[in-house]
């Protein structure tokens, strides 16, 4: 989590249904100046307010060094943006009585249970969302990352294998006991969702949130085809430049853990997303009841996560914001939500490193001045 706009008062979302007009304000005025001072090769953003997406903006290229420019409907890896939709994904089966926030491990699994280590076998869905699980935030005891890369087979396989592996082993902390932010915890939580309902978690995420928000452009991995520049190309930090990184398997994380930060999505779809959880907090989404949403953004014990959120209280947010990161080191995405302003944003980039989590944190500051601080005219 970029810590920039941690220390100023963050954004917020809350987007229904794009309106077909007025048509949304192009903010590639604001985002220039920031993406060339930082290097990045593209930078992208939006702002919602009222249900309405008022701004929307893209510059820069798709690879640094191309001749591609990107648009403001290109896909941008989104990372850890995933966690939340996973943890979404998990409250739609809840309200359809497939599971409960406390169905453990061993109730999903009773075949391979007993392999468990005994620790596991009562670890909730609920801990697994909220990175109290006691699962290790590394998977490098035993060279299971390693393997995990070799792996060729089905990606809900890959997810049972990640699984038998670290279940074998006691969990680093006892479970319930602390916070312990892992991406192999949401491959657990995935593959628990999987086998509930006999279907991979890539198809269930489609069917139950994807396609009911509209969102036709989100799919997994790099957004770009090998060898095309079609969508934005990742890139890596390399002094003060950065380098390209090829679309292909190698571009991205494990499909192992792909419930924790595998998704792309164009923004405008990003959006959509935001705006849906905006109405659910307000209560008037009817895609899920309101008291799965109040789970979905209340954090876990005396901790500011919650189920893929961060809660944190901004003045200029009217109370606490919803945020959320996300990078698998050639992209970087940001989240910001506060209801209470019914405002929201969304900053995007194809770089990874510090330098581009800076970068967006500065845009997302400048349109929150613009868009939600702006001081209003003098009565006449």
């Amino acid at each position: 989590m970029a810590g920039w706009l941690l220390a100023f008062p963050a954004l917020c979302a809350t987007a229904e249904k794009e309106s077909p007009s007025p048509k949304p304000e192009d903010c590639e005025a604001v985002l220039e100046p920031i993406r060339q001072r930082a290097g990045l090769p593209s930078l992208a953003a939006a702002v919602v307010m009222q249900d309405r997406c008022v701004a929307l903006g893209a510059t820069g290229l798709r690879k640094a060094g191309g001749r591609n420019h990107v648009t403001p409907k290109d896909k941008y890896h989104l990372g850890s943006l995933t966690k939340s939709m996973t943890a979404t994904l998990a409250g739609r089966l809840v309200t359809q009585g497939k599971l409960r926030w406390q169905t453990t491990l061993a109730e999903v699994f009773p075949d391979l249970a007993p392999r468990f280590d005994p620790a596991y076998r009562d670890v909730t869905l609920l801990q697994l969302l909220a990175h109290r699980g006691g699962v290790p935030a590394s998977l490098d005891e035993g060279g299971l990352w390693t393997r995990l890369w070799g792996l060729t087979n089905p990606p809900r396989v890959q997810r049972m294998i990640l699984l038998e592996e670290v279940t074998a082993r006691p969990p680093v902390a006892p479970p319930g006991s602390r916070f312990l932010y892992s991406n192999a915890g949401y491959a657990l939580a995935g593959a628990m969702l999987e086998q509930v309902t006999d279907t991979p978690w890539e198809t269930l995420i489609r069917k139950e949130l994807f396609e009911p928000l509209g969102m036709t452009s989100a799919g997994f991995g790099p957004p770009a085809r090998p060898g095309r520049e079609d969508q934005p190309w990742g890139h890596i930090p390399e002094g003060d430049t950065f380098r390209p990184v090829p679309p292909g398997p190698r571009a991205d994380n494990p499909p192992a853990i792909a419930p924790a930060g595998a998704v792309h999505s164009s923004l405008p779809d990003l959006v959509r997303y935001v705006a849906f959880h905006m109405r659910g907090a307000r209560g008037v989404e009817p895609l899920l009841p309101r008291d799965v949403f109040e789970r979905l953004h209340r954090p876990v014990g005396d901790d500011t996560h919650a189920l893929g959120w961060i809660v944190v209280h901004r003045d200029w947010a009217g109370g606490n914001a919803l945020t959320h990161s996300g990078s698998n080191t050639t992209f970087f995405a940001v989240i910001w939500m506060a209801p209470a302003r019914d405002f929201g944003l969304v900053v995007a980039c194809n770089a990874g490193g510090p330098r581009a989590e800076q970068a967006c944190d500065r845009a997302a500051w400048e349109l929150i001045r613009r868009y939600l601080l702006q001081p209003e005219p003098a009565a006449p």
